[in-house]
């Protein structure tokens, strides 16, 4: 299901076209992952070019970072219909047959999968009389999880004399309209809980008057989300479940799309803490089949971010976690590791030091997960320390009740 819905939502905006009679469906770049070569791919994609050009729909493509480098998009033989863009700025006037206004779309590709510098200066002046549309992959001022592509401004794009901008590159959708609209409509459908939330495509009206309006026309097939639930106070695990099962029914009530991908998130104080880390399999399961019970939804992960403790009670009670870990060994353990190993500067700095070389290591587009300065970094290392000292500590517990060696 999801290994396919990229091709399915795509399959969608070319039915979308299609329904709607547009004049012409463009593409803002990062159609493949770099060298991608599956010559399924190339036929997949070659057939919907195919049915625009069956429907007397124009195409124009930009190649972005991602498929600068990308053989398909250089090499496929495409309709007549489908014009991708070079590495030099191209004007191209939309055939409307005697419609007006005279529309003209404008375009530059990345010749390269690196453009530190804005390619802005590098378009063709607008034609005077017509409605200009540029297409453009760029980062815009930056984002976090990005390196800078083609950077520009908003108020530099609206400074251009163009009436419309038609962005790529940044999978979250955003929109600005001044003296120019300015869209960046994000990905058609999400690839990991990184890319949460509806995806959509933007249908665009030109009036006769050369006014524009835009329209967000949702087209995912699956729809990945975050789900946080409170389970303070609860104390019985048929409790448990029903609690986060609730909030999921919530949540499926809520995403209109046919298949929903959630990440759930417990958070909060209650007594089941260390039973939840500790059988943290079988809660899965749990939620796994609370999820076939709704109906096309699917549990990607479940974070347990909970305490020990209840509502009533504040923080941990070291008491009651005495009495469940049949002596004092595992509390002086926990304790020792919030008094001493948290506030040590050198275990600190050794995290630290692990946590850059992993960043490194990372795709640049999921290294905001840490933060986006050090601040927010030192939190999130912090919460994955705490969260992983309850896990360990959880386990050693279950196996010292056991009687395990």
């Amino acid at each position: 299901m999801v290994s396919n819905a990229t091709r399915q939502a795509f399959v969608r905006i070319v039915d979308l076209c299609v329904d709607e009679g547009i004049d012409a469906l463009i593409l803002a770049g990062d159609l493949y992952d770099g060298d991608q070569t599956s010559m399924k791919t190339a036929q997949f994609f070659a057939g919907q070019m195919a049915r625009l050009d069956s429907a007397g729909i124009r195409v124009f493509i930009l190649r972005g970072n991602h498929d600068a480098l990308s053989r398909i998009t250089k090499e496929l033989v495409l309709p007549e219909s489908v014009v991708v863009f070079g590495g030099r700025a191209e004007a191209m006037a939309l055939d409307r047959k005697g419609a007006l206004p005279d529309i003209v779309v404008h375009g530059l590709s990345f010749a390269n999968p690196k453009a530190p510098e804005s390619l802005l200066s590098k378009y063709k002046t607008p034609v005077s009389g017509a409605v200009n549309i540029g297409v453009m992959h760029t980062s815009l001022g930056g984002a976090v999880g990005h390196d800078p592509y083609a950077p520009c401004s908003v108020q530099d794009l609206e400074g251009s004399g163009f009436q419309y901008w038609a962005l790529g590159h940044i999978h979250k959708r955003s929109a600005w309209v001044d003296t120019c609209t300015t869209v960046m409509p994000g990905n058609p459908q999400g690839r990991d809980i990184n890319e949460a939330g509806p995806k959509s495509v933007s249908l665009v009206t030109v009036q006769d008057n050369g006014d524009i309006t835009v329209e967000e026309r949702n087209v995912s097939i699956a729809q990945f989300e975050r789900l946080l639930v409170d389970v303070s106070g609860v104390d019985d695990w048929r409790d448990l479940v029903t609690t986060a099962s609730t909030a999921l029914r919530a949540l499926r009530r809520e995403v209109l799309t046919e298949h929903l991908i959630v990440r759930l998130r417990l958070t909060g104080k209650t007594p089941l803490s260390w039973r939840m880390r500790r059988d943290a399999d079988l809660l899965q399961t749990e939620m796994n089949a609370q999820g076939e019970q709704v109906g096309n939804t699917w549990i990607e992960k479940v974070e347990i971010a909970t305490e020990t403790g209840s509502a009533e009670n504040g923080r941990a009670e070291t008491g009651a976690l005495a009495e469940a870990a049949s002596g004092n060994t595992i509390v002086e353990l926990r304790a020792l590791i919030d008094m001493k190993l948290r506030s040590s500067p050198g275990f600190q700095a050794q995290m630290h030091e692990i946590a850059e070389d992993l960043l490194k290591s990372l795709p640049v587009e999921i290294r905001g997960q840490f933060g986006g300065d050090e601040l927010e970094q030192s939190a999130f290392l912090d919460n994955l320390l705490c969260q992983g000292a309850d896990d360990v500590l959880a386990r050693l517990q279950d196996n010292q009740a056991s009687g395990a060696g």
